[in-house]
């Protein structure tokens, strides 16, 4: 008798429990209900291991402390800003077309499209790696890296051999790259090597199993940032790494995009270095981005977006779901991880329905299995309004790219999935130029090459044991 007394009040504590937990997920704010509704399943189906699950990766939550000395650091920058750069004529005019991007963009970060930009498109991990090492070995003042993945590869050689050379020759060299991305690396022999030689390196959103309950552990830096005496930038998908990615050879090559800068665009580069080093190593660097870039006569409109939980996250998302909508005739777009919420996927359906020719590439085979389940489970909204989707088939296809109508460009570290959009902080570049989009889209062109098409029949018809763990998949998707 009382051993069933027992059984039944831990059932019903149990349900308790987790009726109280699924209330809590409920009252969460509205933008969030994708991920609700999953987290909600989650819960019921696995008890709870489904609510630690949520108590440690549920919410986007930054911490209250970091909050605030982020929201410090900003202002400082902004009254740096405001006083060594004021001219109202920093903010190009886009055209009319994009306007609304460049408005969205600006709300998010507040950093608006400017002129006067040379932009270096870079295909090849080896083309980038041998193009940053030349810039350090010109550097003359300073050097500022962050990455999230640093490996111990001859790329990693021939970066972390640079930044010798430049400290030898009294150029102060910064690194700052993800606690988790580059674990490997702040353990390694280089980094031993490279802190001799003098150059600073921090880690970013170091994790601490102690601030589970007030800071989202597993928040990442996604970041990829170079800046060279103030002058030069790049940003993209490119790590310092080599094509064969040691870690997860058997996807190689890994296939990136990244854009070399010289102009006005590299402070707006610098000022979000700047903000993440002072975040993670508390040393204040604002006297740096009062050095004004010079502006080339003939250069591009550019704008870059940094995103992440400090700040307007949503900004992104709102970004990329604008770009779709403006597309009249041709929309092409690649990311490793298509995982799209709601409102993105919506946006590329309406696209194909109003007869734009409407293009997703994706990699054939993915380093994270169950992001290929999640993704696929996408795709049958898609084909079955006329998008095309292309499987690329020659490694990883990691590039984060999109262009509209050959007349507007988009360079991102973000892919197309709710981590990016909510979590990790990323950087997106915007470009508003018609030659540069057509330069893009030739190299969006030469990895359909290399592509296999998706058959629409016969992805319908494909069988029903496939679809379930695909569809089972995509259910959770709002998680990933």
């Amino acid at each position: 008798m009382l051993g069933n007394i027992s059984a039944f009040a831990f059932s019903a504590g149990t349900y308790a429990l987790h009726l109280l937990f699924v209330v809590y997920v409920l009252l969460r704010p509205r933008s969030r209900q994708n991920s609700s509704m999953a987290w909600i399943v989650f819960i019921v189906a696995v008890p709870f291991v489904g609510i630690v699950l949520y108590l440690v990766v549920g919410e986007v939550r930054p911490g209250s402390s970091r909050k605030r000395r982020h929201r410090t650091i900003v202002a400082n920058i902004r009254k740096v800003l405001n006083e060594s750069w004021n001219d109202p004529k920093d903010a190009a005019v886009v055209p009319r077309e994009t306007e609304s991007i460049a408005r969205l963009a600006r709300l998010g970060s507040d950093t608006p499209p400017r002129d006067g930009n040379r932009l270096t498109l870079l295909a090849g991990a080896q083309e980038f790696i041998t193009s940053l090492v030349r810039d350090i070995d010109r550097a003359e003042d300073h050097v500022h890296l962050l990455f999230y993945v640093y490996l111990e590869d001859g790329a990693g050689r021939a970066v972390t051999d640079a930044l010798v050379r430049a400290e030898e020759r009294g150029v102060e060299c910064r690194l700052l790259v993800d606690n988790v991305g580059s674990s490997d690396f702040l353990k390694s022999e280089l980094c031993r090597e490279l802190r001799k030689g003098g150059v600073e390196v921090v880690a970013a959103l170091p994790t601490r199993i102690t601030q589970i309950a007030s800071i989202r552990f597993d928040m990442r830096n996604h970041r990829k940032i170079a800046v060279l005496d103030g002058r030069v930038g790049y940003t993209g998908s490119h790590n310092i790494a080599e094509e064969a990615f040691h870690p997860k050879p058997r996807f190689a090559p890994w296939v990136d995009a990244t854009l070399r800068i010289e102009g006005p665009t590299v402070r707006d580069l610098q000022v979000l270095f700047v903000e993440d080093w002072y975040m993670d190593s508390a040393q204040n660097l604002d006297h740096l981005i009062a050095l004004a870039p010079e502006e080339h006569e003939g250069g591009r409109t550019v704008q870059v977006v940094g995103t992440g939980v400090n700040s307007q996250n949503e900004a992104l998302v709102r970004v990329i779901q604008s770009a779709i909508h403006m597309a009249r005739e041709e929309l092409i777009l690649t990311t490793p991880y298509f995982v799209p919420d709601e409102g993105t996927l919506a946006a590329l359906t309406t696209a194909a329905v109003r007869g734009v020719h409407t293009i997703v590439v994706v990699p054939e085979r993915n380093d994270s299995p169950i992001v290929a389940l999640a993704s696929r489970s996408f795709y049958q909204p898609l084909l079955e309004v006329g998008a095309e989707i292309h499987e690329f088939t020659k490694g990883l296809l990691h590039a984060k790219t999109i262009t509209v109508d050959r007349e507007f460009a988009m360079v991102s570290t973000a892919n197309l999935d709710r981590r990016s959009f909510e979590i990790n902080f990323e950087l997106s570049t915007l470009v508003y130029d018609s030659d540069f989009a057509s330069e893009l889209r030739l190299l969006q062109k030469r990895y359909l090459e290399d592509c296999r098409r998706v058959d629409a029949r016969r992805w319908a018809a494909r069988r029903w044991p496939r679809r379930l763990v695909e569809n089972v998949a995509g259910l959770f998707s709002p998680l990933l």
